[in-house]
Formats: structure tokens, sequence, C-alpha cells
């Protein structure tokens, strides 16, 4: 049964042995835009069964090999090149679903590098037409209040976003921007002239009134979490989101053994109750606490809490392996935490295009 920490040896291209580490869960990325940048170049490093990584931290590159893959989170703010790549994920019975950020930041000039709106809507709804809206989760990420954008122009965004999505999601994500713990988005803001407000428990507890009682009143019933949130909203009907998602997996891809072994997930049907010399009807099925349906007949019982500990105090995240890179996102966001500058993230976005399918995501 593979682990998390399990590493193997792999042949690179240039034909050196060397030692890669090979995951069972595979997040493409919290740390770039894979699917709207570099879909082409994952999709052939997956073919070609591994891919380097660079450690932000310490500059050391290390391998990933995917010959124990068997689920990939993506994560997105334009998703529209995965479409041509799905097939192949079903070639190989790789699961997956998608954490889509579809902000409404057009009129402020937050997120000038994303298509249009209209055009994301259409791509999210291409999405769930193929692979399903439970497996395309929406995501508003950040909340983020300025002298121009207040909790009202934020609901007002919701709301129009969130009545073009009925029916082809199951969920919204948020999070509040918290620009005084990012020294990062606060120099970007500041440099880009952005004059942010922070959120303080007033503001938040006010919109997450709102928003649970507009889901509620515009029929959407999307369930709803924060990302990373300290705070807790649970009165309004919010969770904390895990979004690495094992039950999510486990409802996907609860056929799959290895997924299930490597998540300590244990898959049973349904038995009957005993019999009772009361009883005249079918006895009612007998499901223990905790369990997650995923067929009628069939439920699942987690044996451990996945949790990657290695994540922030407040995430929910169970353990994978992130294949992204820092300074490579061009869609030059304002308020970006991945990028130091934007400067950095084109210049290394340019490198990429000189070897497209080198084995680092930025070509060299």
């Amino acid at each position: 049964m593979a682990k998390s920490t399990d590493k193997i040896r792999i042949t690179l291209d240039s034909g050196v042995s060397v030692e890669a580490q090979a995951p069972v869960i595979v997040s493409a990325s919290r740390s770039t835009d894979i699917p709207a940048f570099y879909a082409d170049w994952f999709f052939e490093r997956l073919k070609r069964g591994y891919s380097a990584w660079t450690n932000p931290f310490n500059g050391v590159t290390s391998y990933v090999a995917y010959s124990n893959t068997r689920f990939i989170v993506f994560w997105s703010k334009n998703p529209r090149p995965l479409l041509e790549h799905l097939d192949y994920l079903t070639e190989r019975d790789i699961g997956c679903y998608i954490q889509y950020t579809l902000n409404d930041y057009e009129t402020e000039g937050l997120e000038k590098g994303v298509p249009p709106l209209s055009l994301r809507i259409e791509t999210f709804k291409m999405l769930v037409d193929i692979l399903g809206k439970e497996r395309v989760v929406w995501r508003f990420d950040p909340m983020i209040l300025t002298d121009k954008i207040s909790i009202d122009d934020l609901v007002g965004k919701v709301r129009n976003i969130g009545d073009q999505l009925k029916n082809y999601t199951e969920k919204l994500v948020f999070s509040f921007a918290d620009i005084a713990s990012y020294r990062k988005v606060k120099s970007n803001l500041e440099k880009n002239g952005i004059n942010y407000i922070e959120w303080d428990e007033a503001s938040m507890n006010e919109f997450a009134a709102r928003l649970s009682e507009m889901n509620k009143e515009r029929g959407w019933n999307f369930k709803l979490a924060t990302c990373g949130e300290k705070i807790d909203i649970e009165q309004y009907g919010i969770e904390h989101n895990h979004c690495v998602d094992d039950d999510l997996m486990i409802r996907f891809e609860y056929h799959d053994k290895e997924l299930m072994d490597f998540l300590k997930v244990d898959v049973r049907k349904v038995q009957p109750s005993a019999p009772s010399m009361f009883e005249e009807f079918e006895d009612s099925p007998q499901i223990p606490e905790g369990a997650i349906m995923v067929a009628s007949d069939t439920y699942a019982i987690k044996r451990k809490n996945n949790k990657d500990k290695g994540q922030r105090q407040f995430c929910g995240c169970i353990i994978s392996k992130d294949i992204g890179q820092y300074n490579t996102c061009p869609h030059l966001c304002e308020y970006c935490y991945a990028n130091t500058s934007k400067d950095a993230a084109v210049a290394n976005w340019r490198r990429h295009k000189t070897n497209p399918n080198g084995d680092k995501i930025i070509g060299i």
C-alpha cells in the first residue's frame, strides 16, 4: 500500500537515476495556476511519469513521480485548458475535482489577467457538464474590502454569480482577505495603490449572516464554507472547509481500493437491523455514526484523521503533494500572495515557454 512519504527510483529524461517522492494525492496547485497556464506541461509530465519541484524555502530541487497517483485536486481561476485533457485522467483511472476561484473584481481591476466573467462562468458550466456539479467547487476567494468595495458590493457580486451557478455546484467556499498576516499581499496592494480595509469580527459576522440568508432566499442551497479562517460562523450554517478533502474523494472514488487503503477507509454494505418481535415493517438499516454514504446500499468509514499537519493552523486540508512553484502565475492579480512581483512571474512564464515540456515548471 502506498504511503504519503513513499520514495521510489525513477529515470530522468536525461537518463540519470534519482530518488523521487511518489504521492497518492497531488495538489495542482496552491502555488500557481497550473490549469490556466501550465496544463499542457502538467499532462505531458504526467505521461512521462515525473516532474521536478523546487522547495520555496531552500531552493533545493527534488522530484515527484506519478506512478502511485490516484487523485488530483486542481486549483484555478481559468481551468478552461483542462477541458482537452480530462479524458486522459479517465484513461489513467485518476480521480479529480476542481477548486474553481470565480471572483468578480472586473470593475475594480483587481484581476486584470483573468478572462471576462461571462467566459469564466461559461467555462464553469462546461466543466460541470463533463465532471458533474459535485466535482466543480465554486470559490469566491478572497473577499476583499477596499475604499471602493463595501460589504454591500461583495454581497451583490456573489448574488450575480450565484444566480448563474444555481444547480451547477454544490458548494461555495470563501475566505476573508487577511492583509496584515501576509506581508507579500500587503506589499503588493500598497505597491499597486489599493486602499484595502481589514475585516474585523463584526464585519465578518455581518457578511456571513447576509450570505447565509441570500443562499436560502434565492434557493441556491449551496453548502457554505470558509477556507483557513479562525472565526467560527457555524451559527449561519457556514462550516470550516477541507479544500483537499478526503470526504469528497471517498464519495467519488470509493471503488478505488488503492486510494481507500491510503486514506484508511473501510467501504461496507448496509446491513439490516436485527429483527424485533414487535416490528411489522422492513427493518431499518444499521449505519454507524460518522459514516459517509457513497451509494444507496454502501457507506464508508474513516479509520484515521488524514489532516495535513504541515498546513496553516486553521487549514483543514488532508495530506497531498503540491507540485506548483511561486512567482510563476501571470494572472497578475493585485492582491496575489504567490508572486513576489509581477516582473518575476512574467519572467518565469517566459522561461517556461522556452522549454514548455521540461521537468521544471519554469523550463530550466
